[in-house]
């Protein structure tokens, strides 16, 4: 009697969702800039566990060349988001989002 049973497509599926879940909640319920760019990245993640799963069970390559293509955007996304929010502590003394209204300081 085998213990384990085969990991399907629905299994990918419901982690891929929880992790949008997880990265919505904190997209829009926190202040902090470093949590929200968090969020952002479990997004990405989220969206790359699609990709690859449809990959796997259509038996195309191009989830495989989509998923790549996210992980660049998302490193890419994470050097410029990074450099605002330092740029923005080094102005205000702080990283929450709801302080920061005006950028002509």
């Amino acid at each position: 009697m085998e213990m384990f049973t085969a990991i399907g497509l629905n299994h990918f599926l419901t982690i891929s969702t929880m992790l949008f879940a997880l990265g919505m909640f904190a997209v829009m319920t926190r202040k902090n800039a470093i949590v929200i760019l968090m969020g952002v990245e479990l997004i990405l993640n989220a969206a790359n566990i699609n990709f690859l799963a449809f990959s796997k069970y259509n038996g195309g390559m191009e989830g495989v060349m989509i998923s790549l293509f996210v992980i660049v955007l998302a490193a890419a996304e994470a050097a410029v988001a990074l450099a605002i929010v330092i740029n923005i502590f080094k102005t205000f003394k702080t990283v929450d989002v709801s302080s920061v209204d005006t950028m002509k300081e």
